[in-house]
């Protein structure tokens, strides 16, 4: 059984690196759609205004549980007004 032992405390590291990993990005999503949220189109250069939709485009294919997490991961309003901001 020690082999076992030995493979379980492996896939338990790999799982703590993972979900580290998971929060470190969760963070990042959370930040940029509170900076998305925030934004003034009207008055945003075109190349902000295109990188700025794509990242939404891409936010807005998470699940709506998945955005309050990363929202509350950078302790950022986690309404349903501030969700819409990003939808």
């Amino acid at each position: 059984m020690p082999h076992r032992d030995e493979e379980i405390a492996l896939l338990r590291r790999e799982v703590e690196l993972l979900m580290g990993e998971r929060e470190a990005l969760l963070q990042v999503v959370g930040a940029t759609a509170a900076l998305i949220a925030g934004l003034e189109s009207d008055q945003l250069p075109l190349a902000a205004i295109e990188a700025a939709d794509l990242a939404a485009t891409t936010i807005n294919a998470l699940s709506e549980e998945t955005l309050r997490e990363a929202l509350a991961a950078v302790n950022a309003e986690s309404t349903p007004e501030s969700v819409a901001a990003v939808r």
